[in-house]
């Protein structure tokens, strides 16, 4: 396997323009048969999916990723955000990168927790860009439905107190092994402050948008989620499977696990499920 470290920058015309993003790439010694689109989550940052980008090398794929703005070894701030699209700038440096270094290979977007958010809302406007999605624990639902309080008073902290901390997340509801989350608590590059009230808002109408036109997305797509999330409402992944228009949908509950169930005990089989399932969509496109 083969890694490589580098630099995105949001071009002119993005609401963070001139930023860099730290782009990372994980290659199989052979040429790779398509490239994964490693969309992260809120707060965390790429370098926790080592193992993942191992196992997907280890079955012919590359894997592309970058820290979104504010995250990780990126530029930006932590727990805030301008704009929404902001994060869609980035996936869109990260699928022309792919398309420059592999212009031939099918794309494949993956998705996790607010980067399933991020992936989703993308496709509203980029289905055709890839082969198929794969959304992990995505942040379609809310855990704990807002408050009709906080809904109201969202838009007037985002715009007037952008940076105010209005949510915690409990870390422990990361995955039930003690040593990832001891890991997670550890990580420098993870964030464990407050979300700021431009974030949450952001994400609350792009959680919306969602719900509004999920009928839109026509995409091969493969909805992982762990029963037991508390961060991501499992609901959300059901309403997508539900309400999007796709003909190849395949929707996953795994019993008792957690958020991140490419971290939990039972990772290696959630991670099988999933290249079994890109494998199968890059059968049935000749590849």
């Amino acid at each position: 396997m083969k890694h490589e470290d580098g630099t995105l920058t949001l071009p002119n015309g993005s609401k963070a323009a001139g930023a860099k993003l730290h782009l990372q790439k994980w290659f199989p010694d052979d040429h790779p048969k398509a490239i994964i689109l490693l969309v992260h989550g809120y707060a965390e940052h790429a370098g926790r999916y080592q193992y993942f980008a191992e196992h997907c090398v280890g079955k012919g794929y590359a894997v592309f990723a970058v820290d979104h703005w504010g995250h990780g070894q990126s530029d930006g701030t932590p727990g805030y955000v301008p704009d929404f699209s902001v994060f869609h700038d980035g996936v869109d440096q990260l699928v022309a990168c792919a398309r420059q270094g592999f212009p031939e290979l099918p794309l494949m977007l993956v998705g996790h927790s607010m980067g399933g958010l991020i992936s989703a809302t993308y496709l509203l406007s980029n289905q055709s860009r890839f082969a198929a999605c794969v959304l992990s624990g995505p942040a379609i639902k809310a855990a704990e439905e807002p408050s009709a309080f906080l809904k109201a008073i969202s838009g007037f902290l985002s715009r007037f107190f952008p940076k105010l901390g209005v949510l915690e997340l409990d870390s422990t509801g990361v995955s039930r092994d003690p040593q990832v989350v001891a890991d997670y608590l550890a990580d420098p590059l993870v964030y464990n402050g407050k979300m700021g009230a431009r974030l949450a808002a952001e994400m609350l109408n792009n959680m919306t948008k969602i719900q509004q036109n999920a009928g839109q997305i026509s995409l091969p797509i493969l909805m992982l989620h762990g029963e037991k999330d508390s961060l991501a409402a499992a609901e959300g992944s059901k309403f997508l499977d539900s309400q999007i228009s796709s003909s190849d949908k395949t929707l996953i509950i795994y019993p008792e696990l957690f958020h991140e169930i490419f971290n939990e005990p039972e990772k290696d089989k959630v991670l099988n499920d999933m290249t079994d399932w890109l494998d199968k969509q890059l059968a049935t496109r000749g590849v």
